[in-house]
């Protein structure tokens, strides 16, 4: 059985910042890539696959999070 599935062993299981194709993209990386790489401790930065909606979820889903507990923060401190 012949296969062409050649990999370097030491880049499979390490995190994917750490290879080099990785860190040579001179791309700016998307909120699903930084997401992927969240959700995943940096092992893979395509897990939530290529829609954009995704990532504009989880940043709109923290941003209204943060806001939710400064005004929940400010509500309960003049109401004391």
């Amino acid at each position: 059985m012949k296969t062409d599935f050649d990999f370097p062993s030491k880049y499979l299981i390490g995190p994917v910042v750490f290879r080099p194709d990785f860190n040579a993209q001179a791309d700016v990386m998307s909120a699903n890539q930084a997401w992927s790489l969240f959700f995943t401790a940096g092992q893979e930065d395509k897990a939530l696959g290529f829609n954009t909606e995704a990532g504009r979820f989880f940043t709109n889903l923290l941003l209204a999070l943060g806001a939710a507990g400064v005004l929940w923060a400010v509500l309960f401190n003049n109401a004391v």
